[in-house]
């Protein structure tokens, strides 16, 4: 054993109540995030959705509830730890025994960052500065931009196909129940695994679907250089109801999400951290 995986584990050792609190509140904090997000799609499907199905539309809603601004600290805080739990991993290495190898740092990376720019977006809210705008906004403006580069459409497409390949193998992974190998199964009941096992490949068939089509989407503006075909989260979904199957496309995908929430309660109560 190197002494960077020894040093590495000690640290992980030393700072492991603090990892694990920042874990379960931040997989808690998904949850909710996911729920909302869900169920506002659900809303668009049954032609009654005003709200933005992303996470500025999920954080709007929780404004919009009594006591929302405390609601929106608390869930930025839940955030917060999420992102610093992904950086431990990155700094200490995830739990598991390929969880030091720098592939698994580097993805632990990419995670930290992300959800650091939502809890960002979740503090903001709560300071009653809202949020960073919509999810399809900021994808054609991030799209515009990097069209004008040099390589422009290279890197847009490239970045949609990796978003999409990411896709699929989110949704993959959780039609095989990879997310087994995360749990402490032996802690928990016969029923709780059905449970868990049902939403974790519901809830991430249906993850995986939306990041594929978000990235098939990048590839298609990379494609006819025209970054108004790239679409976030919220345009995203409605595009499922311009399919054959209509809304009921759209009402499969949004109940997932709100079963990949609750699939992720049970991971902030049973995950390995």
């Amino acid at each position: 054993m190197s002494t960077l995986t020894q040093g590495s584990r000690a640290g992980r050792g030393r700072a492991r109540p603090v990892i694990e609190g920042a874990a379960r509140a931040g997989l808690t904090a998904r949850g909710v995030i996911y729920v909302l997000v869900g169920l506002l799609a659900l809303q668009i499907a049954f032609g009654d959705g005003g709200e933005q199905a992303d996470q500025g539309g999920a954080l709007q809603e929780v404004a919009e509830q009594p006591f929302g601004a405390v609601l929106l600290w608390i869930l930025g805080a839940g955030l917060v730890g999420m992102a610093l739990w992904r950086l431990s991993e990155v700094v200490f290495g995830a739990a598991g025994p390929d969880g030091g190898t720098w592939k698994k740092r580097g993805a632990s990376a990419v995670r930290a960052v992300f959800y650091g720019f939502v809890a960002y977006s979740a503090l903001s809210f709560a300071a009653g500065a809202g949020g960073s705008g919509s999810s399809d906004g900021r994808s054609r403006d991030v799209t515009a931009k990097a069209l004008e580069m040099p390589g422009g459409q290279w890197i847009v497409g490239i970045g949609g196909a990796a978003v999409a390949v990411a896709g699929l193998v989110i949704g993959v992974q959780a039609a095989r129940r990879k997310f087994h190998k995360h749990l402490r199964l032996a802690e928990m009941s016969r029923r709780m695994r059905r449970t868990v096992d049902f939403t974790g490949v519901a809830g991430g068939v249906a993850r995986g679907l939306v990041f594929a089509a978000a990235g098939a989407f990048a590839v298609r503006a990379a494609v006819d250089f025209e970054p108004d075909k790239a679409k976030g989260m919220d345009d995203t979904l409605r595009s499922f109801t311009e399919t054959p199957a209509g809304p009921w496309l759209l009402v499969a995908v949004a109940v997932g999400l709100v079963l990949f929430g609750v699939f992720s309660f049970g991971m902030a109560r049973w995950r390995k951290v």
